[in-house]
């Protein structure tokens, strides 16, 4: 008996020594992000992080969260509470984020689904701020509501789910912007 308590010893220190420790945050060059976030009551969890680059430049860092206790990571689920938080490292115009928005949902989504949403996207579109530096927007979905967020403070709430996918796969969809960045947001 000595010799398997010995071995059980053995073993949970081995575990223990090798656990990963709970990281607080992360960062992305100057952008830090939380493990977790609560919002409205509900905890979301950390499911990947990256940088976005356009061309030669870094663009801005990005943050995937899920709510806690759902499938991981399932970013285009009307069911599946989500934030995409993302910190700009470049001034940008809003008619420039609400241009970009539109022109790539086109794309990605082809004209007659595009035009079936191009009211609800018309109205989101109008809430975009210009931002500057280490500004954050975070877009939202807890279930029922999509949201936009500029530094924390709410410029958009409505029940748009369709219009909450088309939106998230901008960036983490199956045609992304960039699949390296959809990739590390998905923890991949």
């Amino acid at each position: 008996m000595p010799t398997r308590r010995w071995q059980l010893a053995t073993l949970l220190l081995i575990l223990t020594l090798g656990a990963t420790p709970a990281v607080a945050e992360v960062s992305v060059k100057d952008a830090r992000f939380a493990s977790t976030q609560e919002v409205d009551g509900r905890d979301f969890q950390l499911i990947g992080h990256g940088l976005f680059r356009y061309m030669v430049w870094d663009a801005y860092a990005g943050a995937y969260y899920q709510a806690e206790g759902y499938p991981r990571p399932a970013p285009q689920s009307a069911e599946v509470p989500r934030r995409l938080v993302l910190e700009y490292f470049h001034a940008i115009e809003a008619e420039d984020f609400a241009e970009v928005t539109r022109d790539t949902l086109r794309e990605q989504l082809g004209e007659a689904t595009f035009a079936d949403l191009r009211p609800s996207l018309d109205a989101f579109n109008t809430r975009y701020r210009s931002v500057t530096p280490g500004d954050r927007y975070a877009l939202g979905w807890n279930g029922e509501r999509l949201t936009l967020e500029l530094n924390g403070d709410a410029i958009y709430s409505r029940a748009e789910p369709a219009l909450a996918n088309a939106l998230f796969g901008i960036w983490l969809g199956e045609a992304p912007l960039d699949e390296d960045f959809r990739d590390a947001l998905l923890g991949r």
